[in-house]
């Protein structure tokens, strides 16, 4: 299986997402959403943390037999992680955790690619699933950013 415009896919998520945040103001990362959804800044912090998540769900796939990958309440951690704080710190995060799983990911046998374990709250969930739910899900947020940004729901 020809993986390479995936991992490309998944690789130029990070400009993307830079490209969603170039010349934002505060006032662009907290404006009000439609129907009370996440600002630009929260969405960014929602990155960091779903980064991480990710991050540890790929290793804990690839490193441990059958492993359960745990599923999180995400509008609670937004809540009770201040997602109202300043974004360098989160940036960096997603920088640096997709970067290591993008390493990872290019390094890994077609064994490691079938390794697979199950996810709390939907059950199978394999590396080829989290690559696939991984290679957009910073793109979309980044698409999200540019919508927030603008006011639009």
């Amino acid at each position: 299986m020809d993986r390479q415009p995936q991992l490309d896919r998944y690789r130029s998520a990070l400009t993307d997402l830079d490209d969603a945040l170039a010349g934002a103001t505060d006032a662009d990362m907290d404006r009000p959403q439609p129907a009370g959804g996440w600002t630009a800044r929260q969405i960014v912090h929602h990155l960091a943390d779903s980064e991480s998540m990710a991050y540890i769900r790929l290793r804990r796939l690839i490193a441990d037999d059958r492993p359960v990958i745990q599923g999180y309440d995400e509008p609670e951690w937004a809540r009770r992680l201040h997602y109202d704080r300043p974004i360098e710190a989160s940036r960096a995060v997603v920088r640096a955790v997709r970067t290591a799983s993008l390493q990872l990911l290019e390094s890994l046998t077609a064994d490691e690619w079938a390794r697979s374990g199950s996810h709390s709250e939907s059950g199978a969930y394999s590396v080829e699933e989290w690559f696939e739910i991984y290679s957009g899900h910073t793109h979309d947020h980044a698409d999200q950013i540019r919508k927030a940004r603008r006011g639009e729901a």
